[in-house]
């Protein structure tokens, strides 16, 4: 940015009175104007199009077209777009998917208005912008060894209270697999029971609970 020109910013979420508060205090700033506001991802993508912002601040939760998809196709229309998900969802799985779609900040709803100007600031700056919590989160989910497609499944029925032998009749198994699957689980989510084995792959968003 040279000289006095602001900061153009384009926000999209779908919750009207996010939108509009993000949008009085952006607008506040002398050094900022919001140039566009969406209410779903397809929108976020038209709105990019035409006004192409300086930043764009979006919502991963959205109508129509998600905000995730909605980073893809904007990045894929400008590799250098400066995107910024203001999202309530802090799961392993959002944030790394994020960053792998290129976003340049990453911040939860619930932080400080000067948090999220500074952040605006800096990435349009073309600087990164991701709080130090949600990046140890990020470091141990690239670290974390990946579970394999079965052993999601053998999760997702301890998820709904199936015990071993249930789990071995529904998936084909014997019941020593089962609990083989269960140690590698263990073992690489790094937890000592069934309880907090879900809870972890709940928070990872590996599974739905």
């Amino acid at each position: 940015m040279l000289g006095s020109e602001k900061i153009r910013v384009l926000i999209a979420d779908d919750h009207i009175t996010v939108l509009e508060g993000l949008a009085a205090i952006i607008g506040r700033q002398p050094d900022m104007v919001v140039v566009a506001e969406g209410s779903n991802g397809r929108q976020a993508v038209e709105l990019w199009q035409t006004h192409r912002p300086d930043v764009a601040l979006l919502d991963l939760r959205m109508p129509v077209l998600d905000g995730l998809s909605a980073i893809e196709e904007i990045r894929k229309l400008d590799g250098s777009a400066r995107l910024i998900v203001l999202t309530t969802f802090d799961t392993d799985s959002d944030l790394l998917s994020a960053v792998k779609a290129g976003v340049k900040g990453y911040l939860l709803k619930d932080a400080r208005r000067d948090e999220l100007l500074d952040c605006i600031r800096r990435v349009s700056r073309g600087e990164t912008c991701l709080p130090a919590s949600l990046v140890q989160k990020l470091a141990a989910s690239l670290s974390r060894e990946a579970l394999t497609s079965r052993e999601v499944e053998v999760l997702e029925y301890l998820a709904c209270g199936k015990s071993n032998k249930e789990i071995s009749s529904l998936l084909g198994i014997s019941e020593t697999t089962v609990k083989s699957h269960l140690r590698s689980i263990f073992r690489k989510l790094d937890v000592l029971s069934r309880t907090e084995a879900i809870g972890t792959a709940s928070r990872l968003g590996l599974i739905k609970l």
